[in-house]
């Protein structure tokens, strides 16, 4: 669940008289642990897995329901679990995430990683791992390109630049220097407990459908996770631009083809033909054909309501979520939505997007929980204010990334300029103008700018004034705007 767990708290506080039922297939749920505001907006937390015991013990109004969701009857107001119980409710709210849009459903050779229990699976895959093939180019394959260690990784995505969900080409190629280049920082010690589904839990996890998705990743779910393969080099990775993944191959399949596979491309050999035997190749849509031990598709999600749909009229977004409005509210009576399930289908501010992040399925679950709590009790609720402003911080490559407001340019069309800093291997700012006006910003590195910007976008003064200064290093542009 998407942080079901911040929801019961706010529900439990408001309703310690009435039944606060928490359904989940998962014997785990995410707590957010050291929560920090580092302005108005952006936030930074690590997120934990905790047994979901422990709300139960801290609130004697909120039960635990082990098990998945079999079906909704929205108009009956019930839920029937996996386990045949029915369940009556006066408001629900669902929050099932999202799960991973797999290149090719079936195959033992792909693995999608989009929860704690793939991730797992993974590390253990990887361990006897001499070449993966990672096909994707959002957050998930970012980290692992830069986490993996000793095993050759083809790393296939169709843009010309890495990121380019959160990058332009410039912040992109800023990046990938740090890619090929060695890493020498020391890795950050691992400080927070996890509980994985091992004994017991594991049990009761296999009871539940064994394709049920478990909970999403952190946004550090590499930390504490061996990432290693079976070689001593530290990374050797090969990037294909501009293509998708054509056909798999199983080896035997490929053997009876007489195709020919290539060896993984060096820095100074033209590339050749393969000797070795591997599990399974791919031929990517450039013509270009590779063998590796497995693929890792970390190719994006698609929202998880096909529990929810049979019988039930929900309105769904043109990505497939369940359409909310300003009170997370759906279309069928009482039934709220939160998190990477739902689409945000009231009119969003001009510097907002949905983004399928962690910081907003904390935001929605927050939110969603005063919604439900204040139609209730009868009383009306303000927008909450972490919806005026796309905000969210994170790291890639071992550097602090902060996004804000439309950073990419998202919907200007070509209404709009850029301004740049880039110092190579320390910092990379970006920033979107529009008609003299800050619509968004990128921040890599510690650039100490973002509370600045954060406030300069939410209150949309004119800069035409300053020009290139805004950006000028020799300049404290936050001493202009205290």
């Amino acid at each position: 669940p998407d942080f079901e767990i911040r929801k019961c708290f706010q529900l439990a506080t408001h309703f310690p008289s009435e039944d606060i039922l928490l359904v989940t297939a998962s014997p785990v749920i995410k707590a957010v642990t050291n929560f920090k505001q580092i302005s108005k907006i952006l936030e930074e937390f690590d997120v934990e897995e905790q047994p979901s015991t422990m709300l139960e013990h801290r609130f004697p109004n909120i039960k635990v329901i082990e098990s998945g969701v079999k079906q909704l009857k929205s108009e009956d107001h019930c839920i029937i679990t996996e386990d045949g119980n029915q369940h009556i409710y006066k408001k629900l709210c669902l929050c099932t995430g999202a799960k991973p849009k797999l290149i090719c459903e079936g195959n033992p050779y792909v693995l999608g990683i989009r929860d704690t229990d793939s991730a797992q699976e993974f590390q253990k895959q990887l361990t006897k791992a001499k070449r993966i093939m990672i096909i994707g180019n959002g957050g998930i394959a970012l980290e692992l390109a830069y986490e993996i260690e000793g095993c050759e990784v083809i790393w296939a995505i169709k843009d010309k630049a890495i990121g380019n969900t959160f990058f332009d080409a410039g912040a992109a190629e800023f990046l990938t220097a740090k890619l090929i280049s060695e890493k020498s920082e020391a890795k950050i010690a691992h400080k927070r407990t996890r509980y994985t589904t091992e004994g017991r839990k594991k049990e009761a996890r296999s009871k539940s459908k064994a394709d049920n998705v478990g909970s999403a990743l952190g946004p550090d779910w590499h930390e504490g996770l061996n990432l290693k393969g079976t070689k001593q080099f530290s990374r050797k990775i090969h990037i294909e631009t501009m293509c998708e993944v054509k056909k798999i191959y199983p080896q035997d399949e490929f053997r009876i083809l007489k195709k020919k596979s290539f060896t993984f491309p060096g820095d100074h050999k033209s590339v050749t033909t393969d000797t070795e035997i591997w599990p399974v190749y791919v031929e990517l849509t450039n013509e270009n054909i590779y063998g590796c031990d497995f693929i890792v598709s970390a190719t994006g999600v698609t929202p998880n309501v096909e529990p929810f749909l049979h019988g039930n009229s929900f309105d769904l977004g043109e990505d497939g979520g369940l359409k909310v409005d300003d009170h997370m509210h759906t279309s069928l009576p009482d039934v709220y939505a939160a998190g990477d399930i739902c689409t945000a289908s009231w009119q969003l501010s001009p510097v907002w997007q949905q983004m399928r992040l962690w910081t907003q399925a904390r935001q929605m679950g927050w939110y969603a929980a005063k919604c439900m709590a204040a139609a209730s009790s009868g009383d009306s609720i303000d927008m909450d204010f972490s919806f005026e402003l796309f905000a969210h911080v994170t790291k890639f490559f071992n550097y602090k990334v902060v996004l804000l407001g439309k950073y990419n340019a998202q919907g200007l069309g070509s209404d709009h300029e850029l301004m740049l800093r880039c110092t190579k291997g320390q910092e990379y700012i970006k920033v979107v103008m529009q008609n003299g006006r800050m619509m968004g910003a990128v921040l890599i590195g510690e650039t100490d700018l973002e509370e600045t910007f954060e406030n300069l976008i939410l209150n949309q003064m004119n800069l035409s004034s300053y020009g290139e200064d805004l950006l000028d290093p020799n300049i404290d542009i936050e001493d202009y705007f205290d």
